[in-house]
């Protein structure tokens, strides 16, 4: 029911957040002209007055209100992040904001039949310094609570951080345009004598005697809503009262610390109750497990998790024992212990060496220069050095040429993506085509440095391909863009089973299935792969016998 309610509350607010941004948009439009601006509102207003877009828009709006009521009559405790208590209060601010600019334009076109312009609109603001004051702060604080509930959504997105300075520089300038194109037309329908009586025209047509003026509408509008929000404070108050009756239970922490819980209040409720910091990327919404616990004693007799819960920690393939603070709530003493550092939230994913990554299909390549070793022990340093930087820039240079993408080095090996932006066939066929390229370019090595070396430089190849997390991780200072998971490890064993085969290239059956090439004729290996339980079918080869394929 709760997970029912988030992502109606969701899909309300975002049908609301495209009507808001539509109507700043349109406003902004009186930058060019007058005529533009009205022209275009009156095409949508013809959008919006549909009979079932204008139910949905009320539906909406009435809903996405009571919803935000439930959600406050729910909380056991409001002390909450910052950007939570600023969403909560900008939302609530917008309808007093609001009550009196919805009324006069609803009221007047609906109760007293004049078609409300932007002429009547605006000169009606700005005829009146505490009008204009309440339309800026209600253009700031409904513009506010949209951006902040949608970047609340969507920064958990993995392609949303790429994104964000085209987000805020939109964010500012709509609104900023909005209110500038409003102050520019009011100068203009000061000045323009035509568009003045046009009004006046209109305004005379105002035969319609209302039951119900717009300014006693408005009234009638703040009333409810503030009976609404204290009808809903006093419910949670006495719901709270009620159940502290029921009776309250101990919430051991791994720290050492006891606090005392009232039943029906989540784990993460009570640890910030008390102040006791504890991860929560999504803000305590279920919309990840940054907030998970390992449940100890008592465990057992905790609720069973619900749909919204068992759907998350089916994502990690957690444990019975580990539960979401967020959406647990003890009935008895229990004990937890926080599996995320507390430091490991938001701020966390924010630092350059924060894992963000999505899981997608990759194909992987591991390359290691054989015979390093003995290279250092006829060498001095700088001479090994000297081969080693030759190498590294003989096999980016090859990965740049078929498509593929540095992601890391190790003394004398680097690993490749491939099919990163071109997909996984053309990944693979990218990544064979790069293995043969590779050998050809040791070959031209070896004959470049033949007085220099007592035998010829040999290189081992593993080409695996599958799911795995990519993206941006590493330390600190030092981030890149490279890959985890089973599929980079299984790369990474073939690689080495090429000494074990005495060949220059081992790649999954999978690759060339991907590819579409055929290796009919080509023996099979089936190998046990470190770290896997079952065998991986690989194709043993040289150089020679890819190139024959991927140039047929």
């Amino acid at each position: 029911m709760i997970l029912f309610e988030r992502r109606l509350r969701l899909g309300t607010g975002l049908f609301l957040a495209g009507y808001i941004t539509q109507h700043l948009l349109n406003h902004a439009l009186g930058l060019v002209s007058y005529e533009l601006m009205e022209g275009v509102r009156y095409a949508l207003a013809n959008v919006w007055r549909n009979p079932l877009v204008n139910a949905m828009l009320y539906l909406c709006l009435i809903t996405h209100f009571i919803l935000a009521l439930v959600a406050v009559y729910r909380r056991s405790t409001l002390r909450m992040r910052r950007w939570e208590l600023a969403q909560m209060i900008l939302g609530l601010l917008i309808v007093p904001l609001l009550a009196g600019h919805a009324t006069a334009n609803w009221g007047g076109r609906i109760l007293l039949g004049v078609e409300v312009d932007y002429y009547f609109t605006i000169s009606g603001i700005f005829s009146n310094s505490w009008y204009v004051l309440r339309q800026l702060l209600l253009v700031l604080v409904a513009w506010l609570h949209v951006c902040i509930g949608l970047h609340f959504w969507l920064r958990i997105k993995p392609w949303y951080r790429s994104y964000i300075p085209v987000f805020y520089a939109i964010a500012l300038l709509i609104p900023v345009l909005s209110i500038i194109a409003a102050m520019r037309v009011n100068i203009d329908i000061s000045r323009d004598e035509f568009i003045e009586e046009f009004a006046i025209e209109e305004a005379a047509t105002a035969t319609v005697e209302p039951a119900v003026t717009p300014v006693e509408l408005k009234q009638i509008v703040l009333v409810a809503f503030y009976a609404l929000l204290l009808m809903t404070l006093l419910a949670r108050w006495l719901r709270l009262y009620l159940s502290r009756k029921k009776g309250t239970f101990r919430l051991v922490h791994a720290s050492g610390k006891t606090i005392t819980g009232i039943r029906g209040q989540t784990i993460l409720e009570i640890l910030r109750l008390h102040d006791i910091p504890h991860a929560s990327v999504c803000g305590g919404r279920g919309r990840c497990t940054t907030c998970r616990v390992r449940m100890g004693r008592g465990f057992v007799d905790c609720p069973r998790p619900d749909t919204l819960e068992q759907t998350a920690l089916s994502r990690i393939n957690a444990s019975s024992d580990i539960r979401l603070a967020c959406q647990t709530r003890p009935a008895t003493d229990v004990h937890i212990t926080p599996l995320v550092a507390a430091s490991e939230g938001l701020a966390s994913l924010r630092r350059p060496a924060a894992v963000q990554g999505t899981e997608r299909g990759v194909v992987a390549m591991f390359v290691d220069l054989r015979g390093s070793t003995r290279l250092g022990e006829t060498r001095l340093p700088y001479d090994v050095l000297f081969i080693l930087n030759r190498f590294f820039a003989e096999m980016t240079d090859v990965l740049e040429s078929t498509g593929g993408h540095y992601a890391q080095f190790a003394g004398d090996g680097l690993m490749a993506l491939y099919g990163l932006s071109a997909g996984m066939r053309e990944g693979c066929r990218a990544a064979l085509r790069g293995a043969v390229r590779m050998q050809d370019r040791i070959d031209r090595m070896n004959e470049n440095l033949r007085e220099e070396l007592d035998e010829p430089l040999r290189i081992g190849i593993g080409i695996h391909c599958g799911e795995a997390i990519v993206g941006t991780m590493g330390p600190p200072n030092a981030p890149n863009y490279s890959a985890i998971g089973d599929t980079i490890n299984a790369a990474a064993r073939l690689e080495a089973l090429t000494k074990d085969f005495g060949v220059t290239l081992i790649v999954s059956t999978g690759v060339i299935e991907e590819s579409g090439y055929d290796l009919a004729g080509v023996h099979v290996h089936p190998v046990n792969v470190r770290g896997k339980y079952q065998t991986l079918d690989v194709f043993a080869v040289d150089a020679d016998a890819i190139r024959r394929l991927v140039m047929n």
